[in-house]
C-alpha cells in the first residue's frame, strides 16, 4: 500500500509539473517584461542627464545678442539695389545732364554705382527706371519788328530721354549699341496747366517719365537732352533727378 501511494503521488508531482510547465509556455511573464520597461526608462533618464551636464553655460545676455545679430543680417539680405541722382547742368557736357551722386539728397545702395554718367545694373531682376529734368524757359524773343521785347517767340519743345546699353544689342560702347527705353516731349511757351510764366516771359515746365524693365548685369543707363535744352535746366535740389532701384 505504501509503495501505491509513492507511486501515485509521484504522478501526480510530474502531471502538476508538466501542467505548470505548459502554462509558461503560454503566458508571458509579466515580470520580465516589468524589468526591460523600467531598463528602458533608466536609460533615457541617463541620456538626457547627459545632453544637460554637457550643453555649454550661457553668458547673461546671450539670448539678445544673438537676436540682434540675426536681425540686422535680415535687415542687410533684404536691402534692395537703389540710386538716386541728382542733375547739374555742365558746359562741358553737350549731351546729357551731369549726374552726381552722395549730394543733397542723392544715394546709392545695393551695387548699383554710376560711372562715366552711365548707371551700371548689377545683377540680373526688374528694375524701376525713372528720371525728370525741369526747365525753365524764355517764351520771348528778343526784340519784335516794332521794338517791343514782349512779344512771344516760337515754342520750344522740351524732350528727355533715357536709353540704354546692353550686350545683346551689340558688344562695344559705340552710339548702335544703345536703345531708347524712355523718352517724352513737352511743348512750352503756351498756356496750359502744367506751365507757369513770370513776370519776364519764362516758362518753367518739368519732364517726368518712368517704368519697369527686365535688365541684365552690366547694362548701361544714360540720358540724352539737346544742348539747347541744358542750358535752361533747373537744377536746383529736387528738380532734375534720374534713378533706378530693384523690385
Amino acid at each position: 500500500m505504501e509503495r501505491e501511494c509513492k507511486v501515485m503521488l509521484d504522478d501526480a508531482i510530474v502531471i502538476t509539473e508538466a501542467r505548470t510547465q505548459t502554462n509558461q509556455s503560454f503566458k508571458p511573464s509579466s515580470k520580465l517584461t516589468t524589468a526591460l520597461l523600467l531598463f528602458t526608462l533608466c536609460l533615457a533618464a541617463a541620456a538626457a542627464a547627459v545632453l544637460v551636464l554637457n550643453r555649454p553655460a550661457k553668458n547673461p545676455g546671450q539670448d539678445e545678442e544673438n537676436f540682434d545679430l540675426h536681425h540686422t543680417l535680415r535687415q542687410i539680405s533684404n536691402v534692395r539695389a537703389a540710386i538716386h541722382l541728382k542733375g547739374e547742368y555742365n558746359p562741358d557736357r553737350n549731351d546729357s545732364v551731369e549726374w552726381k551722386n552722395h549730394v543733397d539728397q542723392s544715394h546709392s545702395q545695393g551695387d548699383l554705382r554710376l560711372e562715366k554718367n552711365e548707371i551700371v545694373i548689377p545683377h540680373n531682376g526688374l528694375y524701376f527706371v525713372y528720371s525728370q529734368a525741369s526747365f525753365r524757359v524764355s517764351c520771348s524773343s528778343n526784340a519784335g519788328d516794332d521794338g517791343d521785347n514782349t512779344t512771344p517767340g516760337p515754342m520750344v519743345h522740351l524732350s528727355h530721354t533715357v536709353q540704354r546699353w546692353s550686350r545683346a544689342f551689340g558688344n562695344d560702347d559705340d552710339k548702335d549699341s544703345y536703345q531708347t527705353i524712355l523718352h517724352s516731349v513737352r511743348t512750352a511757351c503756351q498756356k496750359t496747366q502744367a506751365n507757369v510764366s513770370d513776370e519776364q516771359g519764362r516758362w518753367y515746365s518739368a519732364i517726368y517719365m518712368g517704368a519697369v524693365f527686365n535688365l541684365k548685369k552690366n547694362d548701361k543707363l544714360k540720358t540724352i537732352m539737346d544742348e539747347r535744352m541744358l542750358r535752361d535746366l533747373e537744377d536746383d535740389p529736387g528738380k532734375t533727378f534720374f534713378g533706378v532701384f530693384a523690385l
